[in-house]
């Protein structure tokens, strides 16, 4: 039996586990082809026109891969914490698709709700082995495959290493770091993302995203905020961008955000106020299904341009 995943939204926060556990079931995971012009382009014809761009291909990743499965796996992710939920795009994601997609008949839809429930992703994952006839035994190893294979993979961020791109290590000795904060959607896809983390790094950045940053750094700055956002993956760009402010570890922020993304109105609006107040610099980069590069080119070379000759003043004054 083949099961899809299609290549977006929470493929890259939690592919690691999804496709661990089901290769451990013994079932044959297809993931959607890598984001290209046509898979957007079939995205946008038929999702909701207000949706937000994650939204609309998402829907095209989709069409890329339910003829060639059994089952296209499309979770409703509402808690992984008690703190908070997912933005409503993630709650009405199943709805959304099977409403806008034509045809669209072998859904398998999970509900992922972990708040207050020690155990129960466990559970989740015995109740989804079971549609599939398998075995206690079977699915509690498929369980503990999965963490471990995720746990792999933040271990890959924390050294310094971005595995969705492809990237094992950096340089360290480059002239400048760069925070670039965003939804792990927004920073790994190539095709969303221009590939703009690549470009940083051939201009001469070490670059360090949000899953770089230790879970226990980021939890210390929930604790000095006024407020926990409604949203997990707007608290974790948040937290993030405070600990750059705090430490200083970085020579600017980045922040990649969505046209249309509801939940950045806010957070894109702390953290400028936060950077503006701490004399950090800050640049906010706005993406949409549009493909032209010279702008973000432009942009970027003028901001990593600006934080060199910045780092080479201020070491001239301390010579």
């Amino acid at each position: 039996m083949k099961i899809g995943i299609p290549r977006a939204l929470a493929y890259y926060a939690y592919y690691p586990f999804i496709k661990t556990f089901f290769e451990r079931l013994g079932l044959d995971v297809v993931v959607s082809d890598e984001t290209t012009k046509e898979i957007m382009d079939k995205g946008v014809e038929d999702a909701i026109t207000d949706a937000c761009v994650p939204v609309k291909l998402f829907h095209g990743h989709v069409k890329n891969i339910k003829d060639r499965v059994d089952y296209v796996f499309v979770p409703r992710l509402v808690s992984v914490n008690n703190e908070a939920t997912f933005c409503p795009k993630f709650l009405g994601l199943p709805d959304m698709l099977a409403c806008s997609v034509t045809d669209f008949k072998n859904l398998l839809e999970v509900r992922i709700d972990l708040k207050k429930k020690r155990l129960r992703l466990f559970m989740l994952c015995m109740s989804a082995a079971r549609r599939f006839r398998k075995g206690f035994f079977t699915a509690y190893n498929a369980y503990f495959k999965a963490l471990y294979s995720f746990k792999n993979y933040t271990h890959q961020f924390l050294q310094g290493g971005i595995p969705p791109l492809g990237i094992v290590a950096q340089r360290k000795n480059l002239p400048i770091r760069l925070g670039v904060v965003g939804y792990p959607y927004m920073l790994y896809d190539p095709y969303l993302s221009l590939d703009l983390i690549k470009k940083l790094i051939n201009m001469g950045a070490y670059v360090v995203t949000p899953e770089m940053v230790p879970e226990k750094d980021k939890l210390k700055q929930a604790r000095k905020l006024k407020k926990t956002l409604f949203w997990t993956f707007s608290n974790n760009v948040v937290r993030t961008a405070y600990h750059f402010f705090e430490k200083r570890c970085v020579d600017g922020i980045i922040h990649i955000t969505a046209f249309g993304c509801g939940p950045d109105f806010i957070v894109d609006k702390l953290m400028e106020l936060e950077a503006r107040s701490r004399n950090m610099p800050y640049l906010t980069i706005t993406l949409d299904e549009q493909t032209g590069q010279e702008g973000l080119n432009t942009r970027l070379e003028a901001f990593v341009d600006m934080l060199k000759i910045k780092r080479a003043k201020k070491e001239a004054a301390l010579a």
